[in-house]
């Protein structure tokens, strides 16, 4: 599989970097997930006030880089600072399963949006390009949104995951073998390294992961 991300892309975010693991997972029960989850709501919700969320370093880079794309970051917000809100205001993470609970905790510990997806149902090479007002875009949950000039990912069959909502022809379900995991930095690649080699552990500790390869584009 090869993955690229679009020339107009970089052009008007010059620090649009990826972060990018592959691997063999296992769908399981673990608890040790639901305390890492409960010591995370407490941490946020005592330190971050909901109106500082939108200055908060790193989520500042994507919401300016949202502006750019000729985006209202308040009205389509990243995937990380909705979560972040979301426990800001006193709120609990939804739990659905430790592939993606894990990529719940990798985007409020990196500050960056995470897609998981299931790599065995993405068809051919990926593109990461801007959305066109005529793509046909269905978020898990949310019905047909509307992503034009939003950052997505896209297969030979179309667009399947995007910064601010996926799709539930790629997502994590109980029958996920393999996933492609994406870290969607709006602040170059500095961090990247990093934080790829928390996922890594956390997937290993969590997830059985094996087979892992990672890399940054």
């Amino acid at each position: 599989m090869k993955i690229v991300i679009s020339s107009n892309l970089k052009s008007i975010t010059p620090n649009f970097n990826l972060g990018i693991m592959i691997a063999d997972v296992k769908v399981k029960e673990d608890n040790r997930i639901n305390d890492l989850i409960i010591s995370i709501e407490k941490e946020i919700s005592e330190s971050i006030d909901i109106k500082d969320v939108v200055n908060l370093p790193i989520i500042k880079d994507g919401r300016d880089a949202y502006k750019k794309y000729g985006k209202d970051p308040s009205r389509y917000r990243l995937a990380t600072e909705s979560l972040i809100r979301r426990l800001a205001k006193g709120n609990k993470l939804y739990r659905i399963n430790n592939l993606v609970d894990l990529g719940n905790i990798l985007s409020i510990r990196t500050r960056k949006s995470i897609a998981v997806l299931d790599y065995d149902k993405i068809q051919g090479d990926v593109l990461i390009r801007l959305g066109k007002i005529n793509d046909d875009y269905y978020g898990i949950g949310r019905g047909k949104i509307n992503i034009e000039n939003v950052p997505l990912y896209e297969d030979d069959l179309g667009p399947f995951g995007s910064g601010t909502s996926d799709t539930e022809r790629t997502m994590i379900t109980s029958k996920t073998k393999r996933i492609l995991l994406f870290i969607v930095s709006f602040s170059g690649t500095k961090d990247l390294s990093g934080e790829l080699s928390y996922a890594k552990e956390l997937y290993e500790t969590h997830a059985d992961a094996s087979k892992i390869d990672t890399f940054t584009i």
